[in-house]
């Protein structure tokens, strides 16, 4: 048989059984929802596709011209030829980039199966129709309004037979012929033209506003004379008492027989602000990069003993907050990014205590033991799959609550699409662009339309932009060489864009831009790789020294190494940070150094060993000054005990007035005593410009090492998916085998016989009947139909070729599951023989 006769399909169950399966695959994995579970067949599949749930996801999912030709499909005749579509789409004047773009969105409209149907006959599916059909309570977008036919539903023979005299129009015998001849006038151009040529200039002007929307206006029981002309020749009907309506055909007339006021048929350009030397663009972003490191380091740093609380509604306190937002020197909502950075990457989170707080995980020791460029990845690969959103810290939830960093309601299903998307359009610029924002949002607002949470996507857009620059994904703007990678884009592909979809290839001013598709777990892992290795060349090798100076600083001119940076971090605090870091000594960070169990010699020897310059006197003389106070004083448990070998020292300390708070109270010559716990003591001492050290119920000094604190080990918070997950293509070619087989049992045509039943319905037979046909068709090797009911009660019906019948049970090759499987006898419902055909 050739094409040109092959039956046009009668539903889209019979459109999709005329797919290839490389077409059925192509379905499923642009609408997953339709292969969980896998439908029996395609009679199911078709039925899933057409459930309000499956085709607003599908609409959501549309770019703004493909949606726009589904709206113009919904006003148009049902079935629609493809000449009605291109008129509605491109109207009389027939614009080209309309005409040339169209057969790419009906492409898509067909392999999404919201379109069904040859060019001659176009079908939008049912639920699509009904979604998008202009009605008073859902308005269009096409502002259109209903038909003659719809508007004069309600309305007496005698008042549509007046209109149709008014409109000089012969008069009919019945309702149904009168509206028939009205929509023949609305819909010819020329006599339309001469009719509206006749209208008041006032009655043209009424037109003019209801023409692209809301359609529906008000009069008055008594309407102006312009508005009695339009009444009575049907070019206004009315709907309700003091509403009326411009009919559809009216309306396009008017418009040129366009649906839209502004067909989108080519997305908006992402325009370029401004443009770096690609080398500028890397080395920025490697710094970035590079800060983003420290920057997590520094906050694990400040949470190693334990970090801040949990609310009991869980995440961080306002308070909280600000104080990681001023030990790291940035703002709320920056401190707040990395806080939810640290917790996607698996590297923070609650200790599950009675008392529970925040701290590292174990998983942050093996991080920070990798090489700086592998860390980077490691971030970057966790932001990008994120669905947690930091940037919705300290707003609102549904019921005016505060979202609280690292607290519940952050997830944002759609956050790890739109970064993907955001970043994939700085792809396709060329080398060391950086975009326009606004042209950015204005490009996704194009390619999702639909989707209920503009607004949030808009913002999710925005919050990538200047994350991927704090993190080292883009620098000034641009996308970066390793951000590149992360994506698994090649360099090369810049600005060349490729068709999407199964329809026609398009001229290259009209090319659609490239969908990548999100990797997988496995893809993306070798991504991070691939940009690990391309970072690391541009990031600076480890120092191993520092610049002291005669003002108690010291300057790391560049990262150092982790030896050197650890020590160093305990032995001053950091000051300034940047290209080069900046870290002061005070007595308090040498005294820290002490209580960690260096002595004054091991300060001196390390400070010599990694120094290119001399040590200045300045800072030998505050080691060994602090060193000669260092644990001078002893703490211990009494409640608490000080001890000192020098009386008139104690003497100094119960004379302070800062020491009131403490309660001393004298048990000898050289011990004081007080209620106060050690930890307590010490703090007091300290704040009153003492050094003491702690000790043991033996006497011996307790060393105060910076001991961390971890959480049990913890893996990082999964992502919350959008809809169900994309099928591989293993799962993709399994199900299509299966709706293939399931279809083949469902259709295959059966031999007429007294125990066949109407398509549709299981095979009946008794028992005696069912098994003779079994043995029979063992014997002759024919496959035949079964009824089958499992042990959960479902019924099916398959195809099977039997190989054995004994002790009951039936082994055969199943067709519909593709392999051999044994029946039992008692749950065949019936057997009959298939058409030699």
């Amino acid at each position: 048989m050739s094409i040109e006769d092959t039956p046009a399909p009668r539903s889209l169950a019979e459109a999709l059984r005329g797919r290839e399966d490389a077409s059925l695959a192509a379905l499923l994995r642009s609408r997953p929802d339709l292969i969980t579970p896998v439908p029996t067949d395609l009679t199911q599949l078709a039925t899933r596709a057409g459930t309000r749930a499956s085709v607003v996801r599908a609409l959501e999912r549309l770019d703004r011209f493909a949606l726009q030709t589904a709206q113009a499909l919904a006003v148009a005749g049902d079935p629609a030829t493809y000449e009605e579509l291109l008129g509605l789409m491109a109207g009389d004047e027939r614009d080209a980039a309309v005409v040339a773009a169209l057969p790419h969105a009906l492409g898509v409209l067909r392999e999404q199966a919201l379109v069904w149907g040859g060019d001659d006959r176009l079908r939008l599916v049912r639920t699509a129709r009904e979604l998008l059909s202009p009605s008073p309570q859902h308005p269009s977008p096409t502002g259109l309004g209903p038909t003659v036919q719809e508007a004069t539903a309600g309305m007496s023979p005698g008042r549509i037979q007046e209109i149709v005299a008014t409109a000089g129009l012969p008069s009919t015998h019945d309702s149904v012929s009168a509206v028939a001849a009205l929509t023949g006038l609305f819909t010819d151009r020329k006599r339309m033209t001469r009719l509206l040529s006749q209208a008041p200039v006032q009655a043209r002007e009424v037109l003019e506003r209801l023409l692209w929307g809301p359609p529906y206006g008000q009069v008055t029981a008594e309407p102006a004379a312009h508005l009695r002309w339009l009444l009575d020749r049907g070019l206004l009907l009315p709907t309700a008492p003091g509403t009326v309506v411009l009919p559809r055909e009216v309306a396009l007339h008017l418009r040129g027989g366009r649906a839209h006021r502004e067909p989108e048929p080519v997305p908006p350009v992402v325009a370029a602000d401004a443009a770096h030397r690609p080398q500028v663009v890397d080395s920025t972003a490697a710094g970035q990069a590079l800060s983003a490191l420290a920057t997590v380091e520094e906050l694990l740093k400040e949470w190693d003993e334990g970090g801040p609380a949990v609310l009991r509604a869980g995440g961080l306190s306002v308070r909280d907050l600000k104080r990681t937002a001023v030990a790291l020197d940035v703002a709320e909502p920056v401190a707040a990014f990395w806080v939810e950075l640290a917790y996607a990457a698996g590297l923070i989170a609650s200790d599950g205590e009675a008392d529970e707080r925040y701290a590292a995980t174990p998983a942050y020791d093996e991080w920070r033991e990798l090489p700086p460029a592998e860390r980077w990845g490691r971030l970057a690969e966790a932001w990008l799959a994120a669905t947690r959103t930091a940037g919705l810290v300290g707003g609102r939830d549904a019921k005016e609550r505060t979202l609280a960093a690292l607290g519940p309601g952050l997830d944002r299903s759609a956050a790890p699409e739109v970064r993907h998307r955001v970043l994939t359009l700085l792809a396709a610029l060329s080398e060391g662009a950086a975009p326009v924002a606004g042209s950015v949002l204005e490009r996704l607002r194009w390619e999702r339309p639909q989707r209920r949470e503009e607004d949030l996507r808009a913002r999710l857009a925005q919050w990538t932009l200047n994350e991927a620059e704090l993190i080292g994904v883009t620098g000034r703007g641009a996308l970066s060489a390793h951000g590149r990678a992360l994506l698994a884009v090649p360099a090369a592909e810049g600005a060349r864009e490729e068709p999407e979809g199964p329809g026609d290839k398009l001229p290259v001013h009209h090319h659609r831009p490239r969908f990548v598709a999100p990797l997988t777990p496995g893809e993306q892992a070798a991504a991070t790789a691939a940009a690990a290795r391309v970072l690391a060349p541009l990031l600076p090798e480890p120092l191993d020294h520092v610049l002291l100076q005669a003002d108690l600083t010291a300057v790391a001119p560049g990262p150092l190494q982790r030896p050197l940076a650890d020590m160093l971090g305990v032995l001053a605090d950091v000051e300034s940070k940047g290209g080069a870091t900046v870290y002061r000594f005070t007595p308090a960070s040498v005294r820290r150094a002490l209580d960690a169990g260096q002595t004054a010699a091991d300060l001196h020897a390390f400070l010599t060993a990694h120094s290119r310059t001399p040590v200045p006197q300045p800072l030998a003389y505050l080691i060994d000054d602090v060193a000669r106070k260092h644990g001078h004083l002893r703490v211990g448990a009494a409640s608490a005990y000080v001890r000192c070998d020098d009386d008139a020292l104690l003497n100094e300390i119960l004379a302070d007035r800062r020491a009131a708070a403490l309660r001393l109270r004298r048990l000898a010559p050289t011990v004081l005593a007080t209620q106060a716990d050690p930890a307590a003591l010490l703090e007091g001492l300290r704040a009153m410009g003492f050094a003491p050290a702690a000790e043991s119920a033996e006497g011996d000094v307790l060393i105060a090492r910076a001991d961390v604190h971890r959480t049990p080990p913890r893996t990082a918070p999964e992502p919350v998916p959008d809809g169900p997950p994309v099928p591989d293509a293993t799962l993709l070619a399994a199900a299509v085998r299966a709706i293939r087989a399931g279809d083949l049992a469902s259709t295959a045509p059966r031999k007429p016989s007294e125990g066949t039943v109407v398509p549709g319905e299981l095979p009946r037979t008794s028992s005696a009947e069912t098994l003779a046909t079994m043995q029979a068709a063992c014997l002759t090797g024919e496959s035949v139909w079964i009824g089958f009911v499992n042990a959960e009660g479902a019924a099916s019906q398959r195809v099977i070729a039997p190989v054995r019948v004994e002790g009951g049970f039936v082994t055969a090759y199943d067709h519909t599951a593709d392999e051999v499987r044994t029946f039992p006898l008692h749950r065949i419902t019936g057997v009959a023989e298939l058409a030699d055909d």
